[in-house]
């Protein structure tokens, strides 16, 4: 009987099999990846919403340059800046401060928003002003937070310091729950942890930046100097999503609900869309993102507000502390979602 391989001019059975033989040997050479995208740290907070969207652009129809890295406080994210765990984040400006002083090698090189803190009381509480808060409980996210300056602002509007209060520090996601249980009796952060608490019924801001500070900022993007240095393309490519996540949030209201379709979901805030949705409408200035001017004053203005705060010992040059190149080049991306 005859067989396939008696039917091959020129290839007995023996140099067929040898040739199969040869071919599973060989090595399959796996696909060429390219480089690791940056790590880009964050907190599951609305004034970093720029960065999820800017990473979600970026990874459109190809691989991203860079990536969202959740962390659930601001010492885990200064601590690993600090030791090059990663290179990038949005950091609490008066932080990036002191950490620049310190001679940790950071810079900032663009804000993230504007605006989006509140100040938060229970509805069925009596309290309307400050000088009603006299004694109380408050809580604040950190001393290094611009919203510990926002507070440190009303208070000394009505004649108060932080000595007329008790100040407690607290995680934000506790916030709510704190109040709720009559744990505090107010407090002080950024969104969405007051909208959180707000939507549920039984608290109202009792200030809120958008009336009282327009100008505020306080997460900002904040890279190491190595990394400046060994990929400048990598950072203008960021600081350009940035910016233009930024003007695509404030272009029109479709487009935060877009944003707060992504944020929600568990590759970034992993929250519910509800609660963003509601910081995002309830005002629509809640937060603001289009404005990403690097002003030299503003930060002059809150690096001033952090020495007489304690939170910085000394005053620190603005040079230091933030790199204007990126955001002076920069050509926000069109961001296509």
């Amino acid at each position: 009987m005859s067989t396939c391989f008696d039917q091959m001019p020129g290839l007995g059975r023996r140099h067929v099999l040898r040739g199969a033989l040869a071919a599973a040997a060989w090595p399959v050479l796996p696909a060429v990846a390219g480089p690791a995208p940056l790590q880009v740290g964050g907190l599951p907070v609305t004034c970093n919403l720029t960065l999820p969207v800017a990473c979600t652009a970026r990874a459109v129809g190809g691989q991203p340059a860079f990536q969202y890295s959740k962390y659930n406080g601001w010492p885990e994210i200064k601590e690993s800046l600090m030791t090059g765990g990663i290179q990038a984040a949005y950091m609490l400006a008066p932080l990036v401060m002191d950490l620049a002083d310190k001679k940790i090698p950071v810079k900032i090189v663009s804000l993230g928003h504007r605006s989006g803190a509140v100040i938060m009381v229970r509805t069925d509480s009596p309290y309307r002003k400050f000088k009603d808060l006299t004694g109380k409980r408050i809580a604040i996210p950190s001393r290094f937070a611009v919203d510990f300056l926002f507070l440190r602002k009303m208070l000394a509007r009505e004649g108060m310091t932080p000595k007329d209060i008790q100040i407690v520090e607290m995680p934000p996601p506790d916030m709510p729950a704190a109040l709720y249980a009559k744990a505090v009796d107010a407090y002080c952060t950024g969104e969405p942890f007051g909208a959180a608490a707000q939507r549920a019924g039984y608290a109202m801001p009792l200030r809120m930046t958008r009336d009282e500070w327009r100008n505020y900022i306080c997460c900002v993007l904040t890279v190491r100097e190595e990394l400046i240095r060994d990929n400048r393309a990598l950072v203008q490519d960021l600081v350009n999503h940035v910016l233009g996540a930024g003007q695509w949030l404030d272009l029109q209201q479709g487009n935060r609900d877009k944003a707060v379709a992504i944020a929600a979901g568990r590759k970034f805030f992993n929250q519910d869309p509800n609660i963003l949705k509601f910081v995002m409408e309830n005002p629509t200035d809640r937060v603001t993102y289009g404005d990403l001017r690097m002003i030299r004053a503003e930060f002059e203005e809150l690096m001033q507000l952090s020495v007489e705060a304690g939170t910085l010992k000394a005053p620190v040059a603005y040079e230091k502390y933030v790199d204007e190149s990126f955001a002076k080049a920069a050509k926000p991306a069109p961001i296509v979602l």
